[in-house]
């Protein structure tokens, strides 16, 4: 009896739906768990080789963490203490010179940069009118002057009165005191500068009204110069006068030895501080207001075992090398 074709569809239908039904069916967790070593022994052979192949190449260089450290032979020396704080350079003569009379400037006879000396004329303010009242004065004094040694002359020999005398040595007299009030007045129309310096600034321009009291060059003395700083009223009792000072300049990276010229005595009542001044010698380089670093040294320990801070550790409240 020969089977049908139908059949045969069927049956093939039938047995690949068992199949599939067999291969999607969830694994249970023992094969999960030979599946999971299978590929831990391969992974583990791998690593293995990879190692083998690595230690064949050569040794791994390991990083090695170094720090440089230095020796140093303790001996004993002078210690000095000393208080450290900022300040800067002040020159003791910076003056801002001003006129001594209001008017318009006619004339500028100096710029920055130039070398004066006390009394140089640095401006000239409109003197015009008081020049011409100067010499109408002096023309007037020319005559009173003529008229009282004719009046003298007389005078000596007996002739003329007394008042006549004194009247014409009154008037010159007067007119002398006149002439000498104008040439003060006019010497006052000159700014001048009060000491021996350099011009670091001119105020004023030709044509400008000037003023007493108003800026109008600047003169510094560099030869005359001073470090200037604040020190905290702790070291009050501390420091005195004579002591010696280190100084620092960054900005020239210089290092100065001086000496303490002037403590102050009064207390800042906001910053707590007191004044402490160094005098510094003569240096083209120097700049008022530079910025400059003081270690006031006011005890010294003449033999004394000294290393840096830095290697002085803590423990358990104990300080140790």
């Amino acid at each position: 009896m020969k089977t049908k074709p139908y059949i045969h569809t069927l049956l093939f239908f039938v047995v690949a739906g068992i199949i599939a039904a067999c291969s999607g069916a969830p694994k249970d967790k023992s094969t999960q768990l030979q599946e999971l070593k299978a590929k831990q022994a391969e992974l583990s052979k791998q690593i293995a080789q990879l190692e083998a192949e690595i230690a064949g190449e050569g040794p791994v260089a390991e990083t090695v963490r170094s720090k440089e450290v230095a020796v140093r032979e303790l001996a004993a020396r002078p210690f000095e203490h000393f208080v450290r704080t900022q300040g800067k350079v002040e020159a003791e003569d910076n003056i801002d010179v001003s006129a001594k009379s209001m008017g318009v400037v006619s004339k500028v006879y100096v710029s920055e940069g130039d070398q004066v000396k006390a009394g140089t004329v640095l401006a000239q303010i409109d003197n015009g009118i008081i020049l011409k009242n100067i010499d109408e004065l002096k023309s007037q004094l020319d005559l009173a002057s003529t008229i009282y040694e004719r009046q003298k002359n007389l005078w000596d020999q007996k002739i003329g009165t007394e008042v006549q005398y004194m009247q014409a040595k009154t008037n010159k007299e007067s007119l002398e005191k006149r002439l000498a009030a104008l040439q003060e007045q006019n010497d006052m129309t000159r700014i001048k500068s009060p000491i021996n310096g350099a011009v670091d600034e001119v105020f004023l321009k030709q044509g400008q009204n000037v003023a007493p009291g108003l800026p109008a060059v600047r003169v510094v003395n560099f030869s005359d110069l001073k470090i200037k700083a604040e020190v905290s009223e702790a070291y009050a009792m501390r420091i005195a006068k004579g002591d010696k000072v280190v100084v620092s300049l960054p900005d020239l990276d210089k290092e100065i030895k001086a000496t303490v010229t002037f403590v102050g005595k009064t207390i800042n009542p906001l910053s707590r501080t007191f004044t402490v001044e160094a005098r510094l010698p003569s240096n083209s380089n120097f700049r008022p207001n530079m910025t400059a670093v003081l270690r006031v040294v006011f005890h010294t320990t003449e033999s004394a075992l000294v290393i840096p801070i830095n290697v002085v550790q803590e423990i358990n409240g104990q300080k140790i090398v």
